[in-house]
């Protein structure tokens, strides 16, 4: 069984900073592409940033420049460090991961249980 636990989320001032972390443990053959999505009180869950497993990176036109997504193979592991946070950056973000389980099974995309970010002063 695959899982995905977030963590880094809290409380911080506008124009602060926060780094979040998802870490994926279980039964991981290959992990493809791994990102974060978003969550406001009363709108749809978006998408963030992406990263694939080569490295490369893509983000929302909302949070470029501001946030950077990495990754670290050998731990299964995807950051999110933000800065120059704004009020509303203020949402509770999930990662999600196409994991392929095992060599005999297909990929599947797998979702974390979500960390709440507030940007507030």
């Amino acid at each position: 069984q695959v899982q995905l636990v977030e963590s880094g989320g809290g409380l911080v001032q506008p124009g602060g900073s926060l780094r979040l972390s998802c870490a994926a443990s279980g039964s991981i053959f290959s992990i493809n592409a791994m990102g974060w999505y978003r969550q406001a009180p009363g709108k749809q869950r978006e998408w963030v940033a992406g990263v694939s497993s080569g490295g490369s990176t893509n983000y929302a036109d909302s949070v470029k420049g501001r946030f950077t997504i990495s990754r670290d193979n050998a731990k299964n592991t995807v950051y999110l460090q933000m800065i120059s946070l704004k009020t509303e950056d203020t949402a509770v973000y999930y990662c999600n991961a196409n994991i392929r389980p095992s060599e005999a099974l297909g990929s599947n995309y797998y979702w974390g249980q979500g960390t709440q970010v507030t940007v507030s002063s």
